[in-house]
């Protein structure tokens, strides 16, 4: 019985550990996203050393997929006037690019900068905890976006799909209301990419929800992206919107 007592519990401790965070990163999941399906709005604003250099808006329709944890998206440009009506669709592992004037769609790479520090992924809603594994990093009281301090969860995630953007991400959030607060992502190679702060919480679709992140370069601080979310809404996405032929006939609801 000695022996039993001595023998190793970490196998068992690490898999309570990898369920644990993975509930809390599904908990700062709910506050990012709705679990139904929905529109919003989103404006890109782009800075260098605090002045503004580029500005974009986009309305993204978000599909919960049925028996799936993760969502389609289809992404409509709205500003500047030169690319209103192109659309990106994201569905499974595959991003999508269409131009209504030249009516031909392509590939992109979720990775692929959009403007800014703000990646093409970087708008899509998605499911962290869908798409990556969460280990426990501790307890950590840091600066937020408004130089308050918060007591918060650090989570190191490993993308485990296709689907996630990042290879890895460390992410922050806040130890009682699981609001996200902070995020790095890294590239394949380990090199930091960028800082994102969660800030701005306004009551959106049933709950608060984070109405801004500033994106840093992960390189550069003087080069800086605002995206705001606004006029958050259900909206009904039907299935048929997530094909790449649907494209050419998608029309403004």
């Amino acid at each position: 019985m000695l022996a039993l007592a001595m023998l190793p519990a970490c196998p068992y401790a690490a898999m309570a550990d990898d369920v644990e965070s993975h509930a809390l990163l599904a908990r700062s999941d709910e506050i990012r996203n709705p679990g139904r399906s929905f529109r919003v709005d989103v404006e890109l604003i782009e800075y260098r050393s605090g002045v503004q250099a580029n500005a974009m808006a986009l309305q993204v329709f978000a599909r919960a997929e049925p028996g799936e944890e993760r969502f389609g998206n289809i992404v409509r440009f709205v500003r500047p006037v030169q690319d209103m009506g192109k659309l990106m669709l994201f569905q499974g592992k595959d991003l999508w690019f269409y131009d209504p004037e030249s009516k031909a769609s392509f590939r992109l790479s979720p990775q692929q900068r959009l403007m800014g520090q703000a990646a093409n992924g970087d708008v899509l809603a998605v499911r962290l905890a869908t798409d990556y594994t969460a280990a426990y990093a501790g307890r950590e009281t840091i600066t937020d976006a408004s130089k308050a301090q918060r007591e918060s969860d650090h989570l190191v995630l490993d993308a485990r799909t296709p689907q996630a953007v990042y290879a890895k991400i460390e992410y922050w959030q806040d130890a009682v209301t699981a609001e996200p607060v902070k995020a790095r992502f890294y590239s394949d190679s380990g090199q930091l990419l960028k800082t994102a702060f969660y800030r701005r919480p306004v009551e959106a679709l049933g709950r608060e929800r984070p109405s801004e992140v500033l994106i840093i370069d992960g390189l550069n601080a003087n080069l800086v992206t605002l995206m705001r979310y606004s006029n958050y809404a259900w909206q009904d996405v039907p299935a048929a919107w997530m094909q790449r032929d649907f494209l050419p006939r998608f029309r403004q609801p």
